[in-house]
């Protein structure tokens, strides 16, 4: 990935921040968990803004709760106590977070409006998920709705309401139809994006708090980039 600014706890973006839970704004490239790369995760990067915005001595307390395929940006919420951990994992698990993402597409969908149905089956060597019409051996069922929101000079700004949460479910199913996200050459894309990154923002979240049982909504501005600037 050239070109690409990653998080620091410097640049750090972070949206809502209480006691319990910390939100950030990330950044396309950064990864969210460790992996075999062996790159410093953005768990390590909170916890490091923490240490350092509160003085704290001794090590961090941060619990990941979701996770972001690394070419993506926008919404990522850690848990900063062992309280709000399993609450919020719960929360994400039962599916009471509502989630909004922003794509960018280079193919018109066929309908303004549509919920999309299919049946996921991943490949672990390839790190893929394929997109089935029917059930098939080892799939799990997909199901995402899609606006279309603006139109641009090459591209269209679809709206999806994501209802379950699988493996690359969005690259897959928006590839299924015809209507791979820009930069996202793994699902069909004819050029990859110069940063790396796939034109994939997770644009909202609300929930109730694990702890203070009030409604939180988030909002994400997506990269400062052209295209995503001219969907704003």
């Amino acid at each position: 990935m050239d070109d690409k600014i990653i998080s620091t706890p410097k640049n750090l973006q972070v949206i809502y921040e209480d006691n319990h839970l910390i939100a950030i704004n990330k950044r396309p490239g950064d990864l969210v968990q460790g992996d075999k790369t062996g790159d410093a995760p953005l768990s390590e990067v909170v916890k490091e803004y923490i240490k350092i915005k509160y003085n704290k001595p001794g090590n961090v307390y941060l619990g990941v709760t979701h996770r972001l395929d690394r070419p993506t940006s926008g919404i990522v919420i850690f848990a900063k106590t062992s309280k709000a951990l399993p609450r919020l994992n719960k929360l994400f698990a039962d599916k009471e977070a509502k989630k909004t993402y922003w794509a960018v597409v280079k193919n018109q969908p066929p309908k303004e409006k549509e919920l999309l149905t299919h049946w996921l089956k991943r490949n672990t060597s390839q790190n893929k998920s394929y997109a089935h019409k029917k059930e098939v051996s080892e799939s799990k069922k997909a199901v995402l709705a899609y606006t279309l929101l603006k139109k641009l000079d090459n591209y269209f700004l679809l709206e999806i309401d994501l209802q379950t949460g699988r493996h690359h479910q969005i690259r897959a199913q928006l590839a299924a139809i015809g209507c791979t996200i820009k930069g996202d050459l793994k699902y069909g894309a004819d050029r990859s994006n110069k940063d790396g990154s796939i034109h994939l923002h997770a644009r909202t979240l609300s929930f109730e708090h694990p702890v203070k049982k009030e409604l939180i909504q988030l909002l994400a501005a997506p990269p400062n980039e052209a295209i995503w600037n001219a969907c704003l």
